[in-house]
């Protein structure tokens, strides 16, 4: 019998517990302890109760998965959400986002759109997420108040952006922002150059140089459009791939958000510079901007994490059903329906992402050591039955409705269904205050 020394903060007992690492692998009737936020003992249900813990819970019918990992959005921008449908990306960006980011983004827009996507995400299973928006310190602030885990990625472009004159006032805020932050135990800070098209030469050579020396992550759209790749080869005379390549940017700490056009050197670079993918499938479906081919990287060997990307071009923050919508994409891109099953999907949506932020370590997978970020998910419902593969009913049959409980480094942000730090009707009305704002109804 295990000694008070060994007792547990919480033990819980779910129908089935998916560790994604080791791969592939459902554990049935099996208990997983938690002390001081982390998990001490994942093992047989009859063997997990013979540990003392202040509290037991059984979660019957329940999946227990680590927390999904979405690694791309712009989380303020689900007061944009619906603003400008149904266009092609540039008509999207120039004529619609950017002149509604001037007029309204500000500090208080960062914290109360901020606001309601951590509380979107943790009612979708999400317990860590990257976010790449202006005002970033304002961001962090919201993380750090509501429990979640995040990368926030510093947005450098090189034209004023709200919060910044230019790319290098961004950069200095990163710095600062960095050290600051430095050792938070859930948050980290990554640089994020906007696009190829946005960020010169010169001052991706100072993010390089940065970076190096911090030891810091560089998150970025790449290839999100064919036309970014035409119009680069027409100036410059080379892919953005190999530009950033080039100038020495690529490697195991760059995340290249979208890449929906890669060509054989393009596959080349990412696998030798051990290099992240972030797809965001429902967001280029959207702006039609094109097919990352999730399969071919896989078997190349490339680490690929999928994203949501923003609210106001998606328009949810539901990262379960962007990997169902991903998985399925995957094999028709692939013409195989082999491509991308259940269980790497999951492994995309969980530890992938983890790998793509450099946080493999710490979480993205239920294993001993690690910090418990972890969702239940409620297969008890008519639409999940019979369940012959609790994965795949997880990626097929399973919305973000069925997400019951959720905790970040052991401590419950989600129980039952309900946000246990922060107040959702005051969040639902702080976001129609907003709309109507934003849409010219106000009093």
């Amino acid at each position: 019998m295990p000694n008070r020394e060994t007792a547990l903060d919480l033990l819980l007992l779910p129908t089935w517990l998916v560790p994604v690492e080791p791969a592939g692998v459902v554990l049935k009737d099996h208990g997983l302890g938690i002390r001081d936020g982390r998990i001490v003992f994942i093992g047989p249900r009859a063997q997990a109760l013979k540990y003392q813990a202040a509290e037991i819970r059984e979660l019957p019918d329940m999946l227990l998965s680590p927390g999904l990992i979405n690694a791309h959005g712009h989380a303020a921008m689900t007061l944009f959400r619906g603003l400008a449908d149904d266009l092609p990306l540039m008509t999207w960006l120039e004529n619609h986002i950017w002149p509604a980011e001037a007029k309204w983004v500000d500090e208080a827009f960062v914290r109360d759109g901020t606001d309601l996507a951590i509380a979107e995400q943790i009612k979708g299973g999400i317990t860590c997420f990257c976010d790449m928006y202006f005002f970033p310190k304002v961001a962090s602030e919201r993380v750090h108040n509501s429990g979640i885990r995040a990368q926030i990625a510093l947005p450098i472009l090189d034209f004023p952006i709200p919060g910044a004159h230019n790319a290098d006032e961004a950069l200095r805020q990163g710095v600062e922002l960095f050290g600051d932050l430095k050792h938070h135990p859930r948050i980290k800070i990554t640089f994020g150059p906007h696009a190829p098209y946005t960020v010169g030469d010169e001052s991706l050579e100072k993010i390089r140089v940065i970076t190096e020396e911090l030891d810091a992550s560089i998150h970025m759209h790449v290839h999100e459009t064919a036309f970014e790749v035409q119009q680069s080869l027409e100036q410059r005379g080379e892919r953005p791939l190999a530009r950033l390549a080039r100038l020495g940017l690529l490697g195991p700490r760059f995340q290249a958000v979208h890449m929906t056009q890669i060509s054989d050197d393009d596959l080349i670079l990412l696998v030798e510079t051990n290099t992240s993918v972030i797809h965001c499938p429902e967001s280029n479906l959207k702006l039609a901007s094109g097919f990352c081919p999730v399969e071919r990287l896989w078997q190349a060997g490339v680490n690929v994490a999928v994203g949501t990307d923003g609210a106001a071009s998606n328009n949810d923050l539901d990262l379960l059903g962007e990997t169902r919508t991903a998985a399925l994409l995957a094999k028709a891109v692939a013409g195989s329906a082999t491509a991308l099953d259940a269980h790497r999907a999951l492994r995309m949506a969980t530890l992938n992402g983890a790998r793509a932020m450099g946080l493999e370590s710490e979480v993205g997978s239920l294993e001993i050591g690690k910090a418990a970020d972890m969702v239940a998910f409620d297969l008890s419902g008519l639409a999940q039955q019979p369940i012959y593969d609790p994965v795949s009913q997880l990626i097929y049959a399973t919305g973000r409705d069925c997400v019951k409980h959720l905790w970040v480094a052991g401590k419950q942000l989600l129980k039952d269904r309900r946000l246990t730090r922060l107040d959702e009707q005051q969040l639902g009305e702080t976001a129609r205050t907003w709309g109507r704002r934003i849409s010219g109804h106000a009093q």
